[in-house]
């Protein structure tokens, strides 16, 4: 943490970066997730003291909005002080002076029960073993890395890519990713490279309703491209069967990350039940 002194002396730019990253440890401290080295160590002022202190650095940016300060004055009045909003709301009008968006910014960092080095550092992931996925020709790069965001969160083991798909190492997949890229294992193979002792299913209208479908302990998804879906190549090599996502809507469409998502979170009730 750095001292709200130092903070006011700073102009610009360069203040709003080390005020965003101020919140933002911040948040963590409050959450009780803090990364070891950031947790919050002042011992002649409250956490919530300190937090006011550097909001008032903010409070005396000559490009913030009136609404702004008026939003911020009234958390920090507030009797008992939300320190996780305050802390919150005055990151994100930060991020909005900067020109950016959170989710390109920071990833507040959720607890993890995996092990870890000296410093604090998750070393190593937890995963269900055998949980995969086959993204087959997704274009978009913010697809791709929502994917990946979405199989490293629920716990899949590995994510292949088809030929044709877009590389995850692209600048904008990896901002979407939010690091889950760099974390995530992945390998590029075609269809008939896929690992054989694992069975295949598809992510693709006409199947069974995904609330009835009975996923594998272990097995490969195969999501397809975002205008042609799975391709028939692909439906022929998922022997395993084709789940579905009812849908009531008239247009009956999902944007290929979030029906990934929602199958995630299908698959990983379904074994670890």
């Amino acid at each position: 943490m750095i001292d709200p002194g130092k903070l006011f002396h700073l102009e610009g730019g360069q203040q709003r970066r080390k005020l965003a990253l101020t919140f933002g440890a911040l948040e963590r401290d409050v959450l009780g997730i803090a990364e070891k080295g950031t947790e919050y160590s002042f011992k002649n002022i409250p956490r919530v003291e300190y937090i006011k202190r550097v909001t008032e650095v903010l409070l005396r940016d000559p490009k913030l909005p009136e609404s702004a300060a008026q939003e911020l004055k009234a958390l920090m009045n507030a009797e008992p002080v939300d320190e996780y909003r305050l802390c919150n709301i005055a990151r994100n009008h930060l991020l909005a002076l900067i020109g950016t968006f959170p989710a390109e910014w920071d990833l507040v960092i959720a607890p993890h029960a995996s092990p870890t080095d000296e410093n604090g550092v998750v070393r190593k992931r937890e995963f269900y073993p055998g949980v995969c996925v086959y993204a087959e020709d997704i274009r978009s790069p913010f697809n791709i890395g929502s994917i990946f965001r979405s199989a490293e969160a629920m716990g899949a083991e590995k994510v292949f890519i088809s030929p044709h798909c877009i590389d995850p190492n692209q600048p904008r997949a990896i901002r979407s990713g939010m690091g889950c890229i760099e974390t995530m294992g992945w390998e590029q193979l075609a269809l008939d490279q896929l690992p054989p002792d694992l069975p295949v299913f598809a992510l693709e209208t006409g199947g069974t309703d995904i609330n009835e479908f009975k996923f594998p302990e272990k097995g490969i998804c195969i999501i397809g491209s975002e205008e042609l879906g799975v391709s028939p190549e692909a439906l022929a090599k998922a022997t395993y069967g084709r789940v579905t996502i009812p849908m009531k809507g008239l247009k009956a469409s999902l944007n290929v990350g979030v029906a990934f998502g929602i199958l995630m979170q299908k698959w990983v009730e379904y074994i670890s039940k």
